[in-house]
């Protein structure tokens, strides 16, 4: 198997085997990359209880995240956008940036409980990018390192890709509007979409990333080949 510096590694016949049985015993040793410590499992008594590898993909953004879970197969297991607001200037009681460090908390313990919950071995996300205001900009900064220290902390491989690229691998051209990158996903993929505009427009962003990885990334192809 070829290893990348940023890709997660099980050694091959430890994962084959792990395919064929997901329930394991206490002693099995998976390795990573990075420091070959055991990757964190699921305990259920004498066994091991390890739901079977998925893939994360991100639509990062720090009003209405979207994520999806996605197996090996190419079958998408859970959607959602994580929705956070900031508090207003006459509630708040507290400095904007505490508030700020508030929302950012709440998706990373999202992300971080999904990343446990469907045992995510690899991640894709869009580059933020553009700003109108300093505001802004600050907060592209944030959602970029969540998903970049949640990669290294976790030891989970992730790779970045363009929202232009992924347009215009879906639909064609580097712009479009929102319904127009539903609407493709649709005919592509199996969704459980919520019918709330800004929720399926974050999950329909985050697959778009996917669907463009499916043709450029080579971790996937060799994921894929599992």
């Amino acid at each position: 198997m070829e290893r990348t510096k940023s890709n997660k590694v099980m050694d091959e016949e430890k994962f084959s085997e792990y395919l064929k049985n997901p329930i394991m015993s206490r002693n099995v040793d998976f390795k990573t990359h990075h420091n070959s410590e055991p990757a964190k499992l699921y305990m259920l008594g004498d066994n091991i209880d390890i739901h079977p590898p998925t893939i994360m993909t991100h639509d990062p953004s720090i009003c209405a995240w979207g994520v999806v879970i996605i197996d090996y197969s190419g079958n998408i297991i859970y959607a959602e956008c994580i929705k956070t607001e900031g508090t207003p200037a006459k509630k708040r009681r507290i400095r904007k940036g505490d508030d700020d460090v508030r929302r950012m908390t709440e998706i990373i313990d999202f992300l971080l409980s999904l990343i446990e919950k469907y045992n995510v071995q690899f991640m894709f996300t869009e580059l933020p990018h553009g700003s109108q205001n300093a505001a802004a900009a600050k907060m592209i900064g944030a959602v970029s390192g969540i998903v970049q220290t949640i990669s290294q902390c976790m030891k989970i491989g992730v790779e970045w890709y363009s929202e232009g690229d992924s347009k215009h691998h879906l639909l064609g051209k580097r712009s479009a509007v929102k319904k127009e990158t539903i609407n493709a996903i649709k005919k592509l993929y199996n969704v459980p979409w919520t019918n709330i505009g800004f929720r399926d427009e974050a999950i329909a962003d985050a697959i778009s990333i996917y669907h463009l990885a499916l043709m450029e990334s080579p971790v996937l192809k060799m994921l894929k080949m599992k």
